[in-house]
């Protein structure tokens, strides 16, 4: 792997019990709670990402984690995974890599005179509430540099985990904008765990919805992605946004399945052994690229527009306190559904 030359040399006073302080990685770790994953404790050199491109509500973002064993079948960051020398398919599920200095780094970034206190987006790559914050705990850190520094910030998330961080998050509200922002894309609990096998159930999910408003703080919803003819009917969608209006969503985002290259054949493959019959259905959509057909995303917009006027979610999404309403992550323009 690239960073396999970076293993520890040398021990300096002041870093976690047990870890050696070089560029890279420190240590990978496996343990009995977490069969079959590898983590791979890194001392990262940075903690803000800038994001490349325009069109987006934020133009920085901060990835505790690479790879995620939610192993979402259709997570357009495994592509990332290659830059390490690891596949894109189970290393991505498997070999998490863990910036366990991402806090201390993040507060230096922010301490410096050029930080201008722009937004700062967590969980549009990998999810900071995977599995693995229960174990390394650095989401609280993170969230109280950020509000410390009058940093605004907002996060995307699969993770029930970050109900632990209510607090936390409200504390942080009081100083500046919190967005907040849960996904759940379908109500069939059998077919999540065959497409989203490490995500925690629906219902928790909803749970988690309720807690979050409960607890004073909006939380909108990307109901992403909206499988092609497995989570896209009319009586599905009506379902799920009954659902989610019932727990208090604040706004919906719907959007449909992206195939970028890096995932779409770890997806296929996926799609071939569950569900074969839609293997040349999916081929035909996205014959063209990542895009389903704008024919069928046009026609999902007709489809899903009513139903969000329906249950309430009409209106502009409401995701964040202290500042205008605006959604946790806007995907870019190649991502976005036509509606």
């Amino acid at each position: 792997m690239r960073w396999a030359g970076q293993r520890i040399e040398a021990e300096v006073p002041g870093t976690l019990p047990g870890l050696g302080s070089i560029a890279g990685l420190v240590r990978s770790v496996t343990t009995p709670e977490f069969r079959g994953v590898t983590f791979h404790e890194v001392l990262a050199r940075s903690a803000l990402n800038k994001v490349p491109g325009a069109g987006l509500p934020f133009n920085w973002t901060i990835n505790p984690y690479r790879g995620c064993t939610h192993a979402c079948r259709y997570c357009f960051a495994r592509p990332t995974h290659r830059y390490l020398e690891l596949d894109t398919g189970l290393d991505f599920d498997q070999q998490i890599v863990v910036k366990t200095n991402v806090a201390d780094v993040l507060r230096r970034e922010l301490a410096r005179p050029s930080w201008a206190g722009e937004q700062v987006a967590l969980g549009t790559n990998t999810d900071p509430y995977q599995r693995a914050e229960g174990r390394y705990r650095l989401m609280p850190d993170i969230i109280e540099t950020l509000a410390a520094s009058g940093t605004p910030l907002s996060i995307l998330t699969k993770g029930t985990l970050l109900r632990r961080d209510l607090g936390v998050l409200a504390a942080a509200a009081e100083e500046v904008s919190v967005g907040l922002g849960v996904s759940l894309a379908l109500v069939d609990d059998d077919l999540r765990r065959l497409v989203e096998p490490g995500v925690p159930s629906v219902r928790g999910r909803l749970d988690l919805i309720r807690a979050i408003r409960e607890a004073g703080l909006p939380c909108g919803v990307m109901v992403a992605p909206v499988l092609p003819w497995l989570t896209d009917s009319a009586e599905q969608l009506d379902h799920l946004f009954g659902e989610l209006a019932e727990a208090g969503a604040t706004g919906v985002t719907p959007l449909v399945l992206h195939l970028r290259p890096g995932m779409k054949d770890w997806f296929m493959t996926w799609l071939a052994q569950e569900r074969p019959e839609l293997v040349s259905r999916y081929d035909q959509l996205y014959s063209h690229g990542a895009n389903a057909l704008p024919s069928f995303r046009n026609a999902f917009g007709e489809k899903v527009r009513p139903l969000l006027d329906k249950h309430g979610f009409g209106r502009v999404p409401q995701f964040s306190t202290r500042r205008p309403p605006t959604p946790v992550i806007t995907p870019p323009p190649d991502q976005q559904t036509l509606f």
